[in-house]
C-alpha cells in the first residue's frame, strides 16, 4: 500500500478557531442539559413515562454512534478507497459512545423497577421463571458494561489510530485497522444483537424473535448514514470539503442509504411473515398490540415511510446526486427511525392508545443536542477529513461507472 502524498488546502479540511462552528458544542450542549433537566423535573411524578420516553431518545442517540462504528469497521474491513474523503464523519460520530455510557445512567439505576419490572419480578409466571437464567438484574447490569466496554474499546482504538495517521501518515495504521475489523465486526454484531435483546426486546419478557437484532442493526444503520449525509452537506454549504467530499461521494452515500432502507424492509416483513404465519401466541401478540387501539396507524406509516416512500424517492440516479433531495430524505427517514424505536418501546407502557407526549420531546432534544455537541466537538479538534489515509488520492479522484 502506498503512501499517499495528496496536499490539501487546509482551509477545506479544518474549521478555523473564527468559525461560528466552534461554537456549536457548547451551544448544542446547553441545549441538552437543559431539555434534560426539563425532562426529569416534568417526568419526577410520572416516572413510567419519563424512563420510556428517554429510553426511546437513548436508543435513537446511541443508534447514531453504533452506525458510525459499523460504518467505519466495514470500510476497513473491505478496503474501501471511496470513503476516505467521508469516513472521518463515522468517526466522529462512533467517537460519541462514552456519552452514552454516561446516559445508560439512569437506565441502570431506574430502569429495572419501570422499564424491565417483568422479568426482574416475575412473580409465579413460569416462562419468566424459565428465563431468569438470562433475564435477572445481575445478568443485565453485567451484560451493559461489557457492550459499552466493546463499543468504547473498539470505537476509542480506531479513532485514536485514525487521527494519530494524519500526523505520521504511515501506511502501517492502516494495514493494522484492516486486520483488525474483521474480528471487530464480529464483536459488533454479538453485542449489538444482545443489548438490542436486552433493552428492547425483553419490555416484552414473553416474546422473542431471533431476527430482532439484525432489525435493529438495519434501524442504526439507515440512520447513521443519514447522519454522514446530513453532516457532509452542513459543512460543505458552510465553506468546508470542498472539492474533497463530491457528488461521486454522494451518490455513494445515497445508495448505501437506499440499500439499507430496503435491508431494513425486508428483515422487518420477514421478521413479521414468519411470527404471524407461525402463530404462536406468545410471539403473535406483539404484533397484535401494535394491530390496534391507534397503534395500527403508526404501524402502516412505518411501512409506507420507512420503505415504500423513500424506496421509491431514493431510486432515480439524480435523486442521489442532488443535494436538497439527499438532505430531505436524510432528515425523512431519521423521522421514520425514531418512530420506528417509538412503536418498539411505547406499546409496553400504552398497549391501549397510541399518544405522543410532551417528555417524549424533551428527552430527544436532550439526548440529540448532546450527541451534536461531542460530534462538534470532535469535528472542530481534528481534520474532517484523514489527510495521512494512504487512500485518499484514490478516494478524490472517484467516480462512480
Amino acid at each position: 500500500m502506498a503512501h499517499s502524498t495528496v496536499k490539501l488546502d487546509n482551509d477545506a479540511v479544518r474549521i478555523p478557531a473564527a468559525s461560528l462552528w466552534r461554537r456549536l458544542p457548547a451551544i448544542a450542549g446547553t441545549v441538552g442539559v437543559v431539555a434534560l433537566g426539563v425532562s426529569a423535573a416534568l417526568g419526577w411524578q410520572q416516572r413510567d413515562q419519563l424512563m420510556h420516553a428517554y429510553l426511546v431518545a437513548f436508543l435513537f442517540g446511541l443508534s447514531l454512534a453504533l452506525g458510525g462504528l459499523f460504518f467505519v469497521l466495514v470500510q476497513y474491513a473491505s478496503r474501501a478507497g471511496w470513503s476516505v474523503t467521508v469516513r472521518r464523519l463515522a468517526e466522529n460520530a462512533m467517537a460519541t459512545l462514552p456519552l452514552f455510557a454516561l446516559l445508560f445512567v439512569p437506565i441502570a439505576l431506574f430502569g429495572i423497577d419501570t422499564l424491565y419490572h417483568h422479568w426482574s419480578h416475575p412473580g409465579d409466571d413460569a416462562i419468566l421463571l424459565g428465563k431468569q437464567g438470562f433475564l435477572n438484574p445481575t445478568g443485565f447490569y453485567l451484560r451493559a458494561a461489557a457492550y459499552f466496554a466493546v463499543w468504547i474499546g473498539m470505537s476509542t482504538w480506531f479513532y485514536r489510530r485514525s487521527t494519530r495517521q494524519d500526523e505520521e501518515a504511515t501506511p502501517a495504521i492502516t494495514r493494522r485497522m484492516q486486520s483488525v475489523s474483521a474480528p471487530a465486526l464480529v464483536l459488533f454484531a454479538l453485542s449489538v444483537t444482545y443489548a438490542s435483546i436486552d433493552w428492547i426486546m425483553s419490555l416484552d419478557p414473553h416474546w422473542f424473535s431471533t431476527m430482532f437484532g439484525v432489525y435493529f442493526f438495519a434501524g442504526c444503520a439507515v440512520a447513521s448514514f443519514a447522519v454522514i449525509i446530513l453532516a457532509a452537506l452542513a459543512l460543505r454549504r458552510g465553506g468546508f470539503l470542498a472539492g474533497v467530499v463530491t457528488g461521486e461521494h454522494f451518490h455513494d452515500l445515497g445508495k448505501l442509504l437506499f440499500a439499507f432502507v430496503v435491508f431494513w424492509a425486508y428483515i422487518a416483513f420477514s421478521q413479521f411473515m414468519l411470527i404471524w404465519y407461525g402463530n404462536i401466541p406468545e410471539e403473535t401478540e406483539f404484533f397484535v398490540r401494535r394491530w390496534q387501539d391507534g397503534w395500527e396507524i403508526l404501524s402502516v406509516l412505518l411501512a409506507a415511510g420507512h420503505f415504500g416512500v423513500p424506496f421509491l424517492f431514493l431510486l432515480p440516479q439524480r435523486v442521489k446526486r442532488n443535494g436538497l433531495a439527499l438532505t430531505l430524505a436524510a432528515l425523512w427517514l431519521l423521522f421514520m427511525h425514531y418512530l420506528d424505536l417509538y412503536w418498539l418501546v411505547m406499546p409496553s407502557l400504552h398497549p391501549e392508545h397510541a399518544h405522543l407526549y410532551v417528555l417524549d420531546v424533551t428527552c430527544l432534544i436532550g439526548v440529540v443536542a448532546l450527541f451534536v455537541a461531542l460530534f462538534a466537538h470532535r469535528l472542530v479538534g481534528h481534520s474532517l477529513v484523514p489527510v495521512g489515509d494512504p487512500r485518499l488520492a484514490e478516494s478524490l479522484a472517484f467516480e462512480n461507472l
